[in-house]
């Protein structure tokens, strides 16, 4: 078994790029947000209607048909004209068409539904892992992703790259959240609604190490694909004494740790592996 210790060597410019890279992070997340609100975004249409929501159901031109009922134990309303009608697991322009579809059969030309979520039901939502304030937390309306995780004060400095989303619902469905792509690429198709009973974590960041004869030895955040060639570079690059042909990894392997001599540049990098760069013998 090889042991290695490494040195911690004071490197201002990379700490100060780290910072920034903090920095840049925390403000790609508020803009996003804040473009959420002054977009107006309205996700009302796509709420899924449970148990507990008061709805307001109007049909145009027919004042007598306007009604606000609340949605029942076993997901259902009562409804002039169709009686009772099942709605709960339905977004509300799903309802609203199965209302109209109903109407139509019989009892209305072309019936124009509107429906209103007048009271939300509670949703209690937890996430855990690297954000400022953990817990769990009680949503009323739609909810996407994001606005929870601003709720919950934005990511810690030690956020990774992945949120798991755990919902209760037949087989338990997992769902990955790529916060890469959500916050710093702006793909708004990770950005996916909460549910009432949903379960958030998100990961702490990777990290590994390079030492030995490099400009910047220092730990450093690991990114999914980082190569051998790519840590290096990230810690300044080669100082004159280095050896290039006798890099080596020493990864851990379980409660061990293994040594893999002479990688060549495009090896691939993971979490915990320590980098060192010897000095050349000549």
């Amino acid at each position: 078994m090889t042991s290695l210790h490494v040195g911690r060597r004071t490197d201002w410019s990379g700490r100060i790029g780290r910072r920034l890279e903090i920095r840049m992070k925390r403000l790609f997340f508020f803009v996003f947000v804040f473009l959420l609100v002054l977009e107006g975004i309205s996700l009302s249409q796509d709420y899924i209607v449970g148990e507990g929501d008061l709805l307001e159901v109007s049909v145009y031109d027919h004042p007598d048909l306007t009604v606000t009922v609340r949605v029942g134990g076993e997901g259902s309303i009562q409804f002039p004209l169709i009686g009772q009608v099942k709605v709960g697991g339905l977004t509300v322009n799903q309802v609203a068409r199965k209302i109209a579809r109903l109407l139509s059969d019989g009892y209305i030309v072309d019936p124009q539904v509107n429906v209103f979520i007048k009271e939300f039901q509670s949703k209690k939502v937890t996430i855990m892992g690297e954000v400022n304030n953990p817990g769990l937390y009680e949503l009323r309306g739609t909810t996407t992703f994001l606005e929870l995780l601003s709720k919950a004060g934005g990511l810690t400095d030690d956020a990774g790259d992945t949120a798991t989303l755990k919902r209760m619902t037949k087989g338990n469905n997992v769902i990955r959240i790529d916060l890469k792509r959500l916050i710093r690429e702006g793909d708004m198709s990770q950005n996916i609604m909460i549910m009432d009973g949903d379960s958030i974590y998100v990961t702490k960041a990777g990290q590994f190490y390079v030492t030995g004869e490099v400009k910047k030895p220092d730990a450093y955040r690991y990114e999914e694909g980082t190569t051998v060639l790519k840590a290096i570079t990230m810690a300044g690059g080669f100082t004159d004494k280095a050896s290039t042909t006798r890099v080596k990894i020493i990864r851990k392997n379980g409660d061990r740790e293994m040594v893999i001599e002479k990688v060549g540049m495009d090896e691939p990098v993971y979490p915990d592996d320590i980098i060192v760069v010897p000095e050349s013998f000549f």
